[in-house]
């Protein structure tokens, strides 16, 4: 290979790789819910993300209401900024309309 494909292989997986780590997570926002909020909220994971549909789910977060949201369904609830975009890939994954149920 010469010098400048090496590079440009190793830029390409170097961003393959941050870009990855950037983005949020459904298990990382299990567990977010199952320490920060699950207490709160009083019942498991999955009965809060069926609270929802995924559409409906999106449409709470485009609006930038996901907080309020989080904090109707579980009163007194207080759902930090840093954790938002991993509890709603949580919600959404999980929603009444996905299919798919959690463990927690």
């Amino acid at each position: 290979m010469t010098k400048m494909t090496k590079i440009a292989v190793a830029a390409l997986l170097g961003m393959a790789v941050l870009s990855t780590t950037a983005t949020a997570d459904a298990a990382k926002g299990k567990k977010i819910y199952m320490k920060k909020l699950k207490a709160a909220c009083g019942f498991s994971g999955a009965k809060f993300a069926t609270k929802h549909t995924q559409d409906e789910w999106e449409k709470i977060k485009n609006a930038g209401k996901f907080q309020e949201e989080v904090a109707k369904i579980c009163p007194g609830a207080k759902l930090k900024d840093k954790y938002v975009n991993d509890v709603y890939d949580f919600a959404y994954e999980y929603a009444s309309d996905s299919g798919n149920v959690p463990s927690c």
